[in-house]
């Protein structure tokens, strides 16, 4: 079942177009992510999603509304949460978190800070100003603020930026958590590939306004051909530099290190050229296409198409 349907969302500034026709839908529990290059679009969708961008045109149901006539009864069970939005700097984490809660109708508003308290490891900055946190402790109350009215629906712009790597593992434990326990829907912007892989479901991929890709993170990644070879060399590397300049294919030399760019379906003639030619190595590797290399390829000005 959906619970947000987009149908051509346009927004324009302006005589600039900067979302031309839009139309996607997310299912109840999916978590979606929105990926584009600087300048894509994607924070104006997340601002008009959220009802605070006004469309140009096109129509956003949440829960089966129209949250251009159901605003407020929709954002009672959305939030959102970005690493680049700050709260009021003078007033303490408690301050923040209390009265923000008091925007949703939350029936025990005590318990509740308590357990948002507790699952955010707030505990040594509840009582500190807000402007005092470091940038990772920031980050970590905003996303705080995010789940007190515990949505149906979450937005994460850049959820993990600034937090060390223990802390962003805990939060996309957690994130993955309320999906499965609560069904928690959750749109999420990110530039941390493998965290896209690792959370998303399905990713909407954005170019100048438009979407040029939906799929999983594994199938956009199929779309490129091209896998990496690495080997280290140890004996007859001459050779290997006549094979890739015969074969004509892309390399990278660093010492003895060799990165070969290969179509996938090539690699087991290459790999028997190189056994024949008595070239030896002591290590190797192939790394298949991911998600970042489609994103680098598009974000580069290639087509969503495989090469």
């Amino acid at each position: 079942m959906a619970i947000l349907e987009v149908k051509d969302l346009k927004k324009t500034f302006g005589k600039n177009p900067v979302i031309k026709g839009l139309n996607f839908s997310m299912a109840e529990g999916e978590i979606l992510g929105i990926l584009g290059p600087n300048g894509a679009g994607k924070t104006t969708t997340l601002q008009m999603l959220l009802g605070i961008l006004t469309p140009t045109s096109g129509t956003i149901n949440v829960f089966d509304k129209d949250i251009s006539t159901h605003k407020s009864d929709i954002l009672e069970h959305m939030n959102f949460s970005s690493t680049y939005t700050d709260l009021p700097w003078r007033i303490t984490v408690a301050e923040n978190l209390i009265w923000t809660s008091w925007l949703y109708n939350i029936p025990d508003r005590k318990q509740r800070l308590k357990k948002i308290k507790t699952i955010f490891r707030l505990d040594k900055i509840w009582s500190q100003s807000f402007g005092s946190l470091s940038a990772g402790q920031r980050t970590r109350v905003n996303l705080a603020r995010s789940m007190v009215n515990f949505p149906k629906i979450l937005l994460l712009d850049e959820p993990t930026a600034s937090l060390d790597p223990e802390v962003a593992a805990y939060m996309r434990e957690f994130f993955s958590d309320q999906r499965t326990k609560f069904n928690t829907s959750i749109i999420l912007t990110s530039h941390n590939m493998a965290e896209v892989e690792e959370l998303c479901d399905r990713v909407l991929i954005l170019k100048e306004g438009s979407i040029i890709g939906n799929d999983t993170p594994s199938n956009l990644a199929k779309k490129i051909e091209f896998s990496h070879l690495r080997l280290r060399v140890t004996k007859n590397a001459t050779e290997l530099d006549k094979l890739i300049s015969l074969r004509k294919l892309e390399s990278s030399i660093d010492d003895h290190n060799y990165t070969i760019t290969i179509k996938e379906k090539l690699l087991p003639l290459i790999l028997y050229e190189i056994t024949k030619k008595n070239i030896n190595y002591s290590e190797i590797s192939i790394d298949k296409p991911k998600l970042e290399d489609y994103f680098l390829k598009i974000a580069k000005g290639g087509s969503s198409e495989a090469p």
